[in-house]
């Protein structure tokens, strides 16, 4: 792995994770879902005239529509519109480390779906991890934080775990930030529907409502997806993954400096063994291949 690729995984890592701190202030301001489907039809129209800029082509192939499509409905429509919708009863901070728990859903759907050998030190990340979510979650369910809430941050990232393990043999093939663009379309269709369903529009605007909506169209939403599609087509699914161990650590750093959420000894405790605990797995899963 060299010095670009270390740089393009901690900027991912780091961008990812603030990602939900923005999504706080957003759906303080404005409902959920309709947020959503503007940064992502916004998102969407940028992302796609850059590729045109960049001599891209919308004629994707079968794997490259299949890719916009998946990803476009697990991670834009489901795994980030559900966060959003949890996030206005949910903490940033909490929200941020159930997500980053997605590595560990993949180790664990690969062993006993697929049939994956998972190395022992693997193993032992499991356990970790989940034994680090467990004590978080002992910690704030008896703090009284909203159980609903959790259960949709939860379901998400099952989501972006079924679109990663779908996405195993798949590659942009070139056309990157057209894929990039399209899939923001896709997410935007859906969150769509489901806010002319289910919301009544109702926008407060305030200065940090306008940071927060447009950094999270800009850098979130495109530039994030671009640099992980650039650096697993540059290292490889499992090498980029290994990033994710610190995203645990960014998102509560930063909803802390932020938000000004705080942290007990037991959240600190948990934070440092689910990111131990994925490290071990992505480590494990690297040594393998």
């Amino acid at each position: 792995m060299d010095i670009r690729a270390i740089a393009m995984g901690l900027t991912f890592a780091l961008i990812w994770s603030s990602a939900f701190s923005s999504a706080r202030i957003i759906v303080a301001h404005a409902p959920p879902f309709a947020a959503s489907a503007v940064r992502f039809a916004i998102a969407g129209c940028i992302g796609v005239a850059i590729a045109w800029a960049l001599g891209q082509s919308w004629r994707l192939t079968r794997d490259q529509w299949r890719a916009t499509l998946v990803f476009g409905l697990c991670q834009n429509a489901i795994y980030l519109g559900l966060n959003f919708y949890a996030m206005q009863t949910v903490e940033a901070s909490l929200a941020s480390i159930i997500a980053s728990t997605m590595p560990l859903m993949v180790a664990a759907a690969g062993w006993v779906v697929f049939r994956d050998r998972l190395p022992a030190l693997g193993i032992v990340g499991l356990i970790l991890g989940i034994g680090g979510v467990m004590m978080i979650m002992w910690t704030r369910l008896g703090s009284g934080v909203d159980g609903y809430g959790v259960a949709l941050c939860v379901i998400a990232a099952v989501a972006l775990t079924i679109a990663t393990l779908m996405m195993r043999t798949m590659s942009s093939g070139g056309n990157l930030m057209m894929v990039v663009g399209l899939q923001m379309f896709v997410g935007a269709i859906v969150l769509g529907l489901a806010s002319a369903l289910t919301e009544t529009i109702a926008v407060t605007v305030t200065p940090a409502f306008v940071a927060a909506f447009t950094y999270t169209i800009f850098v979130p939403g495109l530039l994030a997806t671009f640099i992980w599609f650039a650096l697993v087509e540059r290292i490889g699914a499992t090498k980029a993954a290994t990033f994710h161990f610190l995203n645990p650590f960014f998102g509560v750093a930063i909803a802390a400096l932020i938000l000004g959420e705080r942290l007990g000894p037991l959240d600190i405790i948990g934070v440092a063994i689910i990111a131990a605990g994925i490290l071990a797995v992505q480590v494990s899963r690297q040594a393998k291949t």
